[in-house]
């Protein structure tokens, strides 16, 4: 049924008028679709200073900015790129300009107003901002940053990590949460908006996420473990009675009087690698032996966790990182507060913070610096993107951006604190200078060295049971991110198969990481956790971040990005962001993945030096993802036609305009 206009009647959308007949002022037909004169359409913003209509003011003056041309959603299409006969008027406004009209028809545009209307949205603002501070502060922020902080010159490593946060880390933050909730879709098919040649750089996202899935989850169940043994009264971890135990297990910590020789073992220590872990039954990688069942079953809840928490999308997520986002913060505090009261505390704080200046001059702190503040942020593994995709348009995701990335790296260096505070008082106990103390990195820290010194306070079952529960809610944060960047890149990708059918999809992609996990829950699965901790993410991730932002601010423009978030946010980028995006951040990112690949790291875990042709393999797992996108460049030239200038061309042309919700209208970018 035909609609009156208020004001001039737009031109049917089925008119033969051909566009050498079109009249300054008039929108004219060009290939099936109504083409946009720019002196008749109305702007989004009258004068500079009008605010953004919410999206629920359905019957209130739509009015729409330069660039994108507004299209009622109820006019249908034919299903061969034109639009049947219609009368599309503008809605009821207070101006007599004629609103311009354009369509996305066919199958593709059909597809693309389904999604939208689909789309689900976070339910309160709060909940986008926990998911992605929840998802970037992580295990790695209790024990990366403060060994990396004390070994690379204490506090004055604060002055390169605040430099690469500012110059790198943030700008790259704040570009993936624009790109995600500007063009509403996964790390795969963004590209068809931005660059569709590097579409393989969102393959390539997706297969790193799932090698994080099948070693990351195994770190939480070593938790998990540790979590049931802490329900005691005694820990089991401060004796040397256990089965498990050998001659040289020492607890310097009895009251008996007991020398502490360079072949003593803590009690702590057995118990994680003789009894968690079980590493003494595997020879190396070349024999990891069998599969420790605790810990299959500890993994096997975690990941029933994880699918109840996410299977339902955001909205489910998004409540649970309620519990999950702010508890750590809660037993930070209490476990600073302890270790603030423990004697000896003042000799960590002081080893963690005390500045040497000399380091400042040495190229591997700056390296370290880069490398810390882009994996603790973590853009590059899609789950920006797909976060921010479920954002309002208009939500400001730039103060977003400082907001999470500023608390994150806040928590990184208080976190340094509360495990300071607990080496110092080791070191007080054993009268130890604190870099003997400190010498175990990575888990290692927390389930050797932060376990004992637990295990040795007053009221150690409630600290123990605390603690560990801290790290499994830190780890879940991550888990649900980085399955919903796989999850929503491949339902935006094909909605026509999985998008009515989530459920299902994520009970799959749970099972795929719980089998993938299967090598690392073997007695040598440490060292296995080990190799794809340095090779399969590392080097990976930083090639995928730095094709991702020579993508947008090359092919894409820098212009047309900064344009895309003023139509979001009503205000353009200043200089500052754009020098960054455009050479800044990319040079950061090759800085640092050419010092990993000219200096790859030599593996160590407990007495098992990595044989050689670990790196090789190493190597070969990390390019096996990041291989996705020269072969879907070669796809792609292969499959488009024309002549190879031709190809080239289309192949980094935004093959579909971004769609963006506003009200009842859908606006195409043309």
């Amino acid at each position: 049924m035909e609609k009156k206009a208020t004001s001039n009647e737009t031109e049917p959308l089925t008119s033969k008028k051909d566009v050498s007949d079109c009249k300054e002022g008039e929108d004219c037909k060009e290939n099936g679709l109504l083409v946009r004169n720019p002196k008749s359409a109305l702007r989004l913003v009258e004068d500079g200073n009008k605010v953004h209509p919410s999206q629920g003011d359905k019957g209130e003056a739509a009015q729409i900015s330069n660039g994108y041309s507004g299209v009622q959603s109820s006019v249908p299409c034919n299903g061969m790129g034109e639009v049947e006969d219609a009368q599309c008027t503008a809605p009821a406004a207070t101006t007599t300009t004629t609103t311009t009209t354009s369509t996305t028809c066919g199958a593709e545009g059909q597809q693309q107003l389904m999604e939208l209307e689909d789309r689900e949205t976070w339910s309160k603002k709060i909940d986008f901002l926990l998911s992605v501070i929840g998802y970037a502060v992580d295990l790695g922020n209790v024990w990366r940053f403060p060994y990396i902080c004390y070994q690379n010159g204490g506090g004055a490593f604060l002055i390169p990590y605040t430099i690469m946060a500012i110059f790198g880390g943030i700008p790259l933050f704040y570009m993936e949460l624009a790109l995600g909730q500007y063009h509403r879709n996964g790390c795969i098919s963004i590209w068809r908006k931005i660059c569709p040649i590097f579409k393989g750089i969102g393959f390539a996202i997706c297969i790193i996420d799932l090698y994080v899935a099948s070693y990351y989850n195994t770190i939480m169940a070593w938790a998990f473990y540790y979590l049931v043994s802490s329900f005691t009264a005694e820990l089991p971890w401060t004796s040397c009675t256990n089965a498990w135990n050998t001659g040289n297990c020492t607890n310097y910590f009895s009251k008996d009087n007991v020398s502490w020789s360079l072949y003593s073992i803590s009690p702590a220590e057995e118990f994680y690698t003789r009894h968690v872990l079980q590493v003494h039954r595997s020879d190396g990688l070349d024999d990891l032996g069998g599969i420790s069942w605790q810990l299959t079953l500890c993994l096997l809840l975690i990941f029933t966790i994880v699918y109840f928490s996410i299977w339902k999308g955001v909205k489910t997520s998004g409540k649970v990182v309620w519990v999950t986002a702010t508890f750590p913060y809660i037993i930070l505090f209490i476990l600073l507060v302890r270790g603030a009261t423990l004697p000896g505390a003042w000799r960590g704080v002081l080893y963690y913070v005390k500045p040497d200046w000399q380091k400042l001059l040495a190229t591997e702190v700056w390296v370290d610096a880069a490398a810390q503040i882009f994996f603790s942020l973590g853009p590059g593994f899609g789950v920006l993107l797909a976060y921010a995709s479920y954002n309002k348009f208009h939500n400001n995701c730039y103060q977003d951006a400082l907001v999470t990335s500023t608390v994150n790296c806040v928590t990184s260096f208080v976190s340094g604190f509360v495990i300071f505070t607990v080496l110092g008082y080791m070191a007080e106990m054993r009268n130890e200078d604190v870099s003997e103390v400190a010498k175990d990195t990575g888990p290692s820290l927390l389930f050797i060295t932060y376990a004992e010194a637990i295990a040795n306070m007053p009221a150690s079952t409630f600290f123990a049971i605390i603690f560990f529960l801290m790290l499994l809610t830190l780890g879940l944060d991550s888990t649900f991110a980085g399955l919903e960047g796989v999850i929503t890149g491949v339902l935006d990708e094909f909605p026509h198969v999985w998008s009515k059918r989530r459920e299902l999809f994520v009970l799959g992609l749970t099972i795929v990481c719980f089998l993938g996990s299967l090598a690392t829950l073997t007695f040598g699965g440490a060292y296995v956790v080990k190799l794809f901790e340095e090779y399969a993410t590392g080097p990976a991730v930083l090639t995928v971040v730095f094709l991702e932002a020579v993508a947008v601010a090359w092919f894409y423009g820098i212009t047309q990005f900064c344009n895309d978030v003023k139509e979001m946010l009503g205000f353009t980028p200043g200089w500052y962001w754009r020098v960054c995006w455009v050479a800044i951040s990319p040079i950061f990112l090759l800085f640092v993945t050419c010092s990993f690949l000219s200096n790859p790291p030599e593996l160590r875990l407990f007495d098992y030096n990595y044989p050689y042709w670990t790196t090789v393999v190493g190597y070969c797992i990390g390019t096996s993802s990041i291989i996705c996108i020269p072969i879907y460049m070669a796809y792609r030239l292969i499959v488009t036609p024309g002549t190879l200038k031709e190809r080239i061309l289309k192949s980094i042309t935004p093959e579909t305009a971004t769609e963006i919700p506003f009200g009842d209208i859908r606006m195409n970018a043309v």
